[in-house]
């Protein structure tokens, strides 16, 4: 909890903005769009501690538009990928932002995978899986036709210069450091300055959790834990081996849907991700340790639960980590034809991994609110497919507090 206390303006008062959201990645973005297109009034300012946006979690996934065939039916999850694709891909043609509806398949490669696949929709067989995807292993599969691929720093540079050009502000290289509720509204501290805002909307990420939790109102007991995925691409001359994307069977016990192969709307494919603990809320390599996450990680009561329930997952994904030779036989489930010399290592994502006290692995968007303040503490994947839908709930959160 923050000790921070408010400052007081020397010189007249500073002037209040309507809205402050913290983080610029496109769940922020598409909040601010949403507020911006339902209030025009209205002023709105984004705090982004990178130098840049879009610098995490929405610069560094596979750039996969989902479905949502995946999630639980009724679940918030669920709805909002539906409705959040559709007015993704709406916003997409409409602006020109090149994106692609491909189509993936879900591949089972052994025979007790099958009814799994019976209970997502009815599949396809081996025949029409050779049609689609020559070079691919199964017993069957699923084609899901409304799966597409976007590059999504791309579009939240769209974003971000419409908000730019109705006047709204995106600070870079601003972290908030504290935040206070007063006189009907939010004081949020910075490095060397402060902003005032009638509401404060937190879409920080793999930080939402501690920004939350510097307001004594907004606290939460939901933890980010961080998990690192890497990631290999095909090189050029192996990129046939892949149409469009191939995707395992998912483990319905875990949030992580197992390494898979993407073709990319900026071109190539890639291969991964795995899903590792990273050492450090922004840790894209094992050398990246900071000493206050890698404490928190191996502290915390729920780390420790959450390593006795899945441990065995866990060296298997670390094994694949540290072993190429690892990670290719995963690949090689779906695809046999892959070679360790087809893939070169391009990078790695961290992702926000919300974990409850209990040390459940939580699935599903979850809010933190006070009178003044709306935390969005987990927001999982596919958070941005739904962010158009994520951020028109937001923003009906902001605009009620507004009146």
């Amino acid at each position: 909890m923050s000790d921070w206390v408010p400052p007081r303006p020397k010189h007249g008062v500073r002037p209040r903005m309507d809205v402050a959201i913290v983080g610029a990645g496109i769940v922020g973005l598409a909040t601010a769009r949403a507020i911006a297109s339902a209030r025009p009034d209205l002023r709105i300012v984004l705090l982004e501690k990178e130098p840049r946006i879009a610098r995490h979690q929405t610069g560094s996934n596979s750039g996969v538009i989902h479905s949502g065939i995946y999630y639980k039916p009724g679940s918030l999850k669920a709805r909002l990928t539906v409705a959040g694709k559709a007015e993704l891909e709406q916003y997409c043609a409409e602006r020109g932002v090149p994106y692609e509806r491909c189509g993936k398949v879900i591949v089972a490669t052994r025979s007790e995978e099958l009814p799994q696949l019976d209970m997502l929709a009815d599949r396809v067989g081996v025949e029409r899986l050779r049609e689609l995807e020559p070079h691919a292993a199964g017993l069957g599969a699923l084609h899901v036709t409304s799966t597409g691929i976007v590059d999504y720093p791309v579009l939240c540079d769209w974003l971000a210069d419409e908000l730019l050009q109705a006047d709204h502000e995106i600070r870079t290289d601003t972290r908030v450091t504290g935040t206070a509720e007063e006189d009907g509204g939010v004081v949020v501290a910075t490095e060397g300055d402060y902003v005032t805002a009638r509401v404060l909307v937190n879409c920080a990420g793999l930080h939402s959790d501690r920004v939350a939790n510097l307001s004594p109102g907004g606290r939460t007991d939901i933890r980010i834990m961080p998990f690192r995925g890497e990631y290999y691409s095909l090189v050029p001359s192996r990129r046939h081996l892949v149409n469009n994307l191939i995707y395992p069977v998912p483990d319905s016990r875990f949030p992580f849907l197992g390494v898979h192969f993407t073709r990319m709307a900026k071109g190539g494919v890639e291969a991964g991700p795995n899903a590792v603990p990273a050492l450090a809320r922004e840790g894209y390599r094992w050398g990246d340790i900071d000493r206050r996450d890698l404490q928190e990680i191996l502290t915390a009561r729920s780390s420790r639960i959450l390593a006795r329930n899945y441990w065995r997952t866990g060296l298997g994904e670390i094994h694949r980590s540290l072993s190429k030779a690892a990670f290719v036989r995963a690949l090689q489930a779906l695809v046999p034809e892959v070679r360790d010399d087809d893939l070169i290592r391009t990078g790695a994502g961290v992702r926000a991994q919300a974990i409850g006290p209990d040390g459940a692995l939580l699935d599903d968007f979850a809010f933190s609110e006070t009178a003044r303040q709306i935390h969005v503490v987990n927001a999982p994947s596919p958070a941005a497919t739904a962010s158009f839908a994520i951020g028109r709930i937001i923003a009906d959160k902001a605009l009620e507090r507004l009146g």
